[in-house]
């Protein structure tokens, strides 16, 4: 990633100006009946230079800026999440939360036509966001994420639902990509606790009959990754010199209602980017398994993978 000295955070005004420099929402983006059925069969699907380059450029800025800013952060918090190496010198960086409320670029990348195009054929036709994280992989952090299923994480009363990957960067096998174990959204939940405790991923061991037919999902900068919420992923650490940063945003069908969680009503429908509120979910017979109880503190998938290191 370029140094961050030398760069300038942009204003608001260029900002809108590459908005309108995007294709307009009345240019649907179609997915082929071929791209569907791979999904469905799959549970994932890369699609290649997605997101044009002013958006990518402009996000690199805004990305070079927030990590300028930790360098005055020695712990994580609620926008932060650094790896324990991390330094005013040498910031490690390893998630910023919730990009979505720090910038409004995320937002609007989130909740861009084209894109929720492609995410309501993939959901059936409704489309309510749900959250956001950016990921990053230094090369000298520890940020190896095992395999687990996000369905582990926020069950809910069906499993229509994904993430979106955003490779802001070229991703290679070298920078730690996103793997997916294929077909693996149509097999059991596995259990992610260690000891007891909900540790947020799988020992190797358990899957070790799958581990053979993992895919990397490398591609060039803009491209966009989907994964079902129930496919087995999971990422190695990086060992080139690039922060491999992948911003994730997380969908999920308007009839999807979380099982475990707490929310307003009003704000959790003005999450809903296609589709009208519903006030009768849908339920499916899925098996899925408490994410309780967790560790004290525990505010990551890093925290909580920690016991498994």
């Amino acid at each position: 990633m370029p140094n961050s000295q030398q760069k300038t955070y942009n204003s608001r005004s260029v900002y809108i100006d590459i908005l309108k420099r995007l294709p307009a929402p009345d240019r649907p983006m179609t997915l082929s009946q071929s791209q569907i059925n791979s999904y469905k069969r799959d549970g994932y699907l890369v699609l290649e230079r997605i997101i044009p380059e002013e958006m990518l450029h402009e996000i690199r800025n805004i990305i070079d800026a927030y990590i300028e800013q930790s360098r005055q952060v020695t712990a994580s918090n609620k926008i932060f999440d650094i790896d324990p190496s991390h330094t005013a010198d040498a910031p490690m960086v390893r998630r910023l939360k919730d990009p979505h409320l720090r910038h409004p670029v995320f937002k609007q990348l989130a909740e861009w036509q084209p894109v929720i195009d492609v995410v309501a054929q993939l959901l059936d036709g409704t489309v309510r966001f749900d959250h956001s994280k950016l990921n990053f992989k230094h090369p000298d952090a520890n940020a190896e994420i095992k395999w687990h299923q996000d369905w582990a994480f926020y069950p809910h009363t069906n499993d229509d639902i994904l993430a979106m990957g955003v490779m802001i960067e070229d991703c290679t096998t070298e920078s730690g990509p996103l793997m997916v174990i294929p077909g693996s959204h149509r097999g059991p939940v596995f259990d992610h606790h260690h000891n007891g405790v909900f540790a947020g991923g799988i020992p190797d061991n358990s899957i070790a009959h799958l581990l053979d037919s993992a895919v990397e999902l490398v591609a060039p900068a803009g491209s966009i990754t989907l994964h079902h919420v129930r496919t087995l992923h999971g990422s190695r650490n990086c060992t080139q010199n690039t922060a491999r940063p992948l911003l994730l945003f997380s969908y999920t069908a308007v009839d999807a209602f979380p099982i475990f969680q707490q929310y307003d009503l009003a704000e959790y429908d003005s999450r809903i980017l296609r589709g009208e509120p519903v006030k009768q979910g849908r339920m499916e017979a899925l098996p899925f398994r408490i994410h309780l109880p967790q560790k004290d503190g525990a505010d990551s998938i890093y925290d909580d993978q920690e016991a498994m290191r």
